[in-house]
């Protein structure tokens, strides 16, 4: 008697003493709803699609992953709605530096990611500054000479007031002592026909949207938001080549889940995605899209997002913002 209940304390020792055996455990039972705030055919949207591809492709998982479309209030709709569905394993999201950005500028942003369960970390976009083809502007010097020659007057679409584009353009001009104007668009598509129609004079686009139509000569790329210049445009130099020595504003990509996500629910998710990410079909989107695979996991990518909030905050500081927390 008394030694079947040491073994039996035994074997539960044994249970509580190696991790993952109950993560092992989990399985979604349900179609999971991959949020994203984007629209049909934005950066986040094509990014969390080509993951639920391969997914699907590569039987990585028993159930489907379908995106869900939240767009508005710059992320705060789609991160509202994921930081209400505490302790769902069913439901996740594609974040971008936005999801960071966006709370520390607006006041009724109070949905952030530090209320999510991190995940994994998937990529650090760069991005390309961009003028038409036929533009008298052929480098960036020469585009802040025309802006110095006439203040206010040049153009410079982007979406909104916290994305990527409007931070450079507010370093660039403090550390020039410039200015110009800033056009909003919602959509990349929109700001990619503004430059085209000739409404704007520049734009910052990713890669992804920006490679075909350099490359069928319908814009030039003239400098790189980067720390080191893309291998598909090794002519064009970083901002910092360029002469310009501002903090490099990366765009990363990654995957949170609801709060207080179960453990082994977040350790399948990760261990699907990791996956994902090692299939020739992933690999080869990353070429095509000019992206760089860099994947930071746990407790890692928690210390990693403080720490990023922490920078940003002092980027957005040094641009001028009105940071309200």
């Amino acid at each position: 008697m008394l030694g079947r209940l040491i073994l039996s304390l035994t074997s539960i020792g044994l249970l509580v003493a190696v991790p993952g055996l109950a993560q092992a455990q989990f399985k979604p039972t349900k179609q999971v709803e991959f949020v994203v705030h984007g629209g049909p055919g934005s950066g986040n949207d094509v990014f969390a699609r080509a993951l639920a591809t391969i997914i699907d492709q590569e039987k990585l998982s028993p159930v489907r992953f379908q995106v869900s479309n939240r767009p508005g209030g710059n992320s705060s709709t789609a991160a509202s709605y994921v930081v209400s569905k505490k302790g769902d394993p069913h439901v996740i999201a594609c974040f971008t530096n936005l999801w960071v950005v966006n709370p520390l500028l607006a006041k009724a942003a109070t949905a952030q990611l530090s209320d999510m369960t991190p995940i994994i970390r998937l990529v650090v976009e760069p991005a390309l500054v961009v003028v038409r083809a036929d533009s008298p502007i052929k480098t960036m010097p020469d585009f802040i000479k025309m802006a110095k020659a006439q203040p206010g007057k040049l153009k410079w679409s982007g979406g909104s007031i916290t994305s990527r584009e409007a931070i450079v353009r507010q370093l660039l001009m403090k550390v020039t002592g410039t200015s110009w104007a800033f056009i909003s668009f919602p959509s990349g598509g929109e700001r990619l026909a503004a430059l085209l129609g000739g409404h704007v004079d520049m734009m910052i686009v990713d890669p992804s949207e920006a490679g075909e139509q350099v490359r069928a000569g319908k814009m030039r790329a003239i400098a790189q938001v980067a720390d080191r210049r893309l291998p598909g445009f090794p002519n064009i130099p970083t901002l910092k080549e360029a002469g310009y020595d501002i903090p490099n504003v990366p765009q990363m990509r990654g995957i949170a889940g609801s709060p207080d996500m179960p453990a082994d629910a977040v350790a399948w998710y990760e261990g699907v995605f990791t996956k994902a990410a090692n299939t020739p079909a992933w690999q080869k989107f990353l070429r095509d899209s000019e992206l760089d695979g860099e994947i930071v996991r746990g407790n890692e990518l928690k210390a990693f997002l403080a720490k990023f909030e922490v920078q940003l905050r002092d980027i957005l500081k040094e641009a001028s913002a009105k940071v309200v927390r």
